[in-house]
């Protein structure tokens, strides 16, 4: 039988403050966000009832509606407050957490829309691992014709929703070549990231990772790095040319819903599932946990 569709399961989503049975969770047709793509949002995952750095995803998730000229008229702690009441409500402990917020329908339905409410919403589902069982094997990954914009263009710290429309373009491509994902090079053509998440290279011995200055600085990838530096292990951020791949021996993914998931292959340039990608990916499993 085929997967429920999200807007056809059981269970409660937060919504401008209060709890809503999930099949009426809905929105106007005329919603500005959905004709202009005025909303953000923050992917977050639960684990044994405790939300990985949470109190950061709210605090991001009111910077990107600011970078977007939609102040969120929640604080954090009302965010976090949300946060809680949803999982609590769908009984769930280890799960997936979206908090969207965006601009609704109102007295404006053009370009401009100061006037119309900026809304928030709360959803939770239990949701494995992002890459099936890449992080046995590694992650096969295709090279995207898309590039990631300069950040003269687009507002590229905040995690905004239209800013994932080439990447829903370049994931579905490299899903028709069989690949997991597809890697994306920056504006200059350097190494930027997957389509959800920040990429790693391992060369003897030490961590290669392309510079945020386009990209979103995930908190994943932060904590990562962290995790290596503790560990005294060289992490070099810089910017990275495709040729390099062919000299880096390691590869993996981070990212809230990849988690840290290894890399096998990337267009004709393949990896091994090394000893330090899968310390630091089990290692991440503990952190997570409060295991560390």
């Amino acid at each position: 039988m085929a997967d429920a569709g999200y807007d056809d399961r059981d269970g409660w989503i937060w919504m401008d403050g209060e709890l809503v049975e999930w099949r009426s969770a809905n929105i106007h047709i005329l919603t500005h966000a959905m004709h202009y793509a005025s909303a953000v949002f923050e992917g977050e995952r639960a684990y044994e009832g405790v939300i990985f750095k949470s109190r950061e995803h709210s605090e991001r998730l009111r910077a990107s509606g600011a970078a977007l000229d939609m102040p969120i008229p929640w604080t954090v702690d009302q965010i976090e407050a949300a946060k809680a009441e949803t999982l609590k409500a769908n009984g769930l402990s280890d799960a997936y957490v979206r908090a969207i917020a965006w601009r609704g329908a109102g007295p404006d339905m053009g370009v401009s829309s100061l006037r119309n409410p900026v809304r928030m919403a709360v959803a939770t589902w239990g949701w494995g691992a992002y890459y099936g069982d890449a992080k046995m094997k590694g992650a096969k990954l295709d090279i995207s014709k898309w590039k990631r914009p300069s950040p003269e263009t687009i507002p590229c710290h905040a995690k905004a929703a239209g800013l994932y429309m080439i990447c829903t373009m370049s994931k579905h491509a490299a899903e028709s070549k069989g690949c997991s994902d597809a890697l994306m090079f920056d504006y200059r053509g350097y190494v930027a990231e997957a389509t959800g998440a920040n990429v790693f290279f391992v060369k003897d011995g030490a961590v290669h990772t392309p510079k945020p200055d386009c990209i979103l600085n995930g908190i994943t990838r932060q904590t990562v790095i962290g995790m290596l530096k503790e560990r005294g292990v060289e992490v070099n951020e810089r910017y990275i040319e495709p040729a390099e791949m062919e000299g880096f021996e390691q590869c993996w993914l981070t990212g809230t819903a990849a988690e840290v998931t290894p890399v096998g292959q990337i267009g004709e340039y393949t990896f091994e599932v090394g000893a330090l990608t899968r310390s630091i990916a089990e290692d991440y499993e503990k952190l997570v946990r409060g295991k560390l």
